[in-house]
């Protein structure tokens, strides 16, 4: 027995609900919607179903098929994209049509079986079982096939009433009802399988004078109707659904020749029937390779990958599943979508997440990866730190993930509703980062804005705000955050008036603070304000355990990105990561796995170990030069490029630690991350 899930309560998902409940193969596992006053949740509670508000809360519990009935397609992609890969993702849409178009199927046949049983001796010599009763539920007629199902004589019921003859029948209840009941199952007292359909008999007046049963002995069939299928029945209900779809759709045979393309599918491609239907996969394609055939060979679904299709060269994203019965592949469905409105849709939610970039937390503590204990103690820590309202200090190298703690913390605390404001202070110039912090009054200096401005305090109020490379302040900006946290207020610049704040503050560093305050570069006050509850977040080399996870997670969300299907990394090439100290943690490993992705093959699922590229580089001997003079190049690029060089080698060489990578060069932090910047080197 198949178990499914219904996304989506409203009229779609009450007729699918409806339909499974007519089903003996199917069981609802349960009924899931936002709104709690849908109308299918009360169908399923009355069924004693269970019904909630988050499908992901059941799409692990063993679900054989989701069916979507929300109408929504972000819903539809996230259900397809968090599925368990043997789950069956089904639009409501579809049930919906096949359950309409079964009912007029069934209605109809009613009709022809009526008026073909109008005369009794037709009646007596179809296979079908049939029984016919009056109004006063005596039995008026039984055929042949109706005794021979029942293993009883007719003759000895004519006239009787209907229970002497079937104790179980439903034939008063549909004359009382007046309704009929179609294609319901039934099991005799002698363990004959039955499909019995139940109909009142009205005259043309309207009056009732009596009803009918007709019924298939199907005990027989039962086996073989589960191993064959009506395929040209199924092939037309698909064809009707895939036509109706608005994505465009195309289906291939298992040798990857074409079956069906719907009308959406020649709107984005340009290409009919007769230039796809019975000719090879490969026919649509301008640019890329076959992802209908990449399926056929592998019995894997494909999604996201992109391509060229049609004489115009549409560039499509496409997502290709298998079609697989009884374990043979027998083809492949695609679906393409036409990426010119999604790019669109990209810029502009690129734009919004600009602008509301310093506004949310993005993460939560499930985005945080490892179960070493280094990073299980310090996971612990930040949950109790995230329940309490201290300040929070996070500690630990350059690139272990201190903003993803952060986040976390901000997610998981009674604050998760309010903004989370993200400040780099290294990266703010000293002259501005007052004003930015603490905001300021009309005219409180050249080039203010009329009115004032709010200060990021101010804009995380009942929030929490984020101090990141909190070392790099000023003396004289260590004195006024102590302020604000002892006092819990700020004052413009350009002010006088104290305004109260009610902000959590989370604060990190890559810095040995300790040995700052000896170097009169820390304010030890201020010290033992920030470090009530420090958290050690281990670096990678600490927590090496992690490494496999650490980078099935980066595989995956590069995946997303370069639009690649790796799947894993050969143990000879993990074997070679583990064997590294990685001084510059996550962020190393992130930029080691992206560029050994970037030189695989794009058939190709396996990181191995002749893709990574040189761990331990060699420094350059003085009289070596990586440079070569160019007619083309200016001298300002020239310069640019060797400043870039230079600030990547030193970067490198001080274990990707931009505080000793300024001091080595002898620059300002500021400088460094301005740079850094401007030459994109994170």
């Amino acid at each position: 027995m198949k178990r499914v899930l219904i996304v989506g309560a409203g009229k779609g998902g009450s007729a699918v609900f409806h339909l499974l409940q007519e089903t003996e193969r199917m069981q609802i596992a349960a009924v899931v919607d936002i709104n709690q006053h849908a109308k299918g949740l009360k169908l399923a509670s009355q069924a004693n179903i269970p019904i909630g508000s988050d499908w992901e809360t059941w799409i692990d519990r063993k679900i054989d098929i989701v069916i979507e009935a929300t109408g929504d397609e972000r819903v539809l992609e996230d259900i397809i994209e968090k599925r368990p890969r043997k789950t069956v993702v089904i639009p409501g849409a579809v049930a919906y049509i096949i359950s309409e178009l079964l009912y007029e199927k069934n209605s109809l046949l009613d009709r022809l079986k009526y008026q073909s049983r109008s005369q009794e001796l037709i009646l007596d010599h179809i296979h079908d079982g049939m029984i016919v009763i009056d109004r006063d539920e005596t039995i008026n007629f039984i055929n042949k096939s109706a005794a021979k199902i029942l293993h009883k004589k007719r003759e000895q019921f004519q006239g009787k009433h209907i229970k002497e003859l079937v104790d179980s029948t439903r034939l008063p209840h549909v004359l009382k009802t007046q309704r009929k009941e179609v294609n319901q199952k039934l099991i005799f007292e002698n363990g004959k399988k039955v499909i019995s359909t139940r109909i009142p008999i009205i005259n043309e007046v309207g009056e009732l004078i009596g009803a009918f049963a007709v019924f298939k002995d199907i005990t027989e069939v039962m086996k073989l109707a589960e191993e064959n299928t009506d395929l040209n029945e199924i092939k037309t209900m698909l064809e009707a659904i895939i036509k109706s779809s608005d994505d465009a759709i195309s289906v291939v045979d298992e040798n990857g020749n074409g079956l069906i393309i719907n009308p959406a599918y020649t709107r984005v491609t340009g290409l009919h029937e007769e230039d796809v239907i019975g000719l090879p996969a490969t026919v649509d394609i301008s640019e890329g390779e076959s992802m209908h055939m990449k399926v056929l060979q592998t019995r894997r679904a494909v999604r996201g990958a992109r391509m060229k299709v049609g004489p115009a060269k549409k560039e499509v994203i496409v997502n290709v599943a298998p079609i697989i019965v009884n374990g043979i592949i027998k083809g492949s469905v695609g679906v393409l979508h036409d990426v010119t409105e999604i790019q669109s849709l990209t810029k502009e939610l690129k734009r919004a997440r600009q602008i509301i970039r310093n506004l949310e937390a993005r993460y939560t503590f499930d985005d945080i990866i490892g179960n070493s204990p280094e990073m299980k103690l310090a996971l612990e820590q930040a949950k109790v730190g995230a329940k309490t309202p201290a300040t929070v200090l996070l500690r630990g190298e350059s690139g272990t993930g201190k903003e993803l703690f952060a986040h976390a913390i901000h997610n998981e605390s009674d604050r998760k509703h309010n903004k989370f404001i993200r400040v780099n202070c290294a990266a703010i110039a000293e002259s501005l980062l007052e004003s930015e912090l603490f905001g300021y009054e009309d005219g409180a200096f050249t080039g203010a804005k009329r009115g004032g401005k709010k200060g990021l305090f101010e804009e995380a109020n009942h929030g929490s705000i984020f101090l990141d490379e909190i070392s790099e302040l000023s003396i004289n900006m260590q004195a006024k955050l102590l302020r604000v946290l002892q006092e819990h207020e700020i004052v413009r610049v350009g002010g006088s008036e104290p305004i109260s704040i009610d902000v959590r503050i989370i604060t990190a560093t890559n810095v040995n603070l300790e040995k700052a305050i000896m170097n009169n570069t820390f304010r030890e006050d201020l010290y033992y304000r920030l470090n009530k509850m420090p958290i050690f977040i281990p670096s990678v080399k600490e927590r090496l355990s992690d490494l496999p996870e650490l980078i099935h997670h980066i595989i995956h969300k590069i995946n997303e990105s370069y639009g690649r299907h790796v799947r894993t990394i050969s143990e000879e090439a993990l074997t070679e990561l583990k064997g590294y100290t990685w001084p510059g943690n996550v962020r190393e490993l992130e930029n080691v796995i992206g560029r050994a992705m970037i030189y695989m093959d794009m058939n190709e699922e396996v990181i191995k170990k002749e893709y990574l590229p040189e761990l331990r580089g060699t420094p350059k001997k003085e009289n070596q030069t990586s440079y070569m003079v160019s007619e083309q190049k200016t001298l300002q690029h020239a310069v640019e490029s060797f400043e870039k060089d230079y600030i990547y080698q030193i970067y490198k060489e001080k274990d990707f630690n931009k505080t000793k990578t300024a001091k080595a060069l002898g620059i300002s932090i500021r400088n460094l991350y301005y740079k850094m910047t401007k030459y994109n080197l994170e």
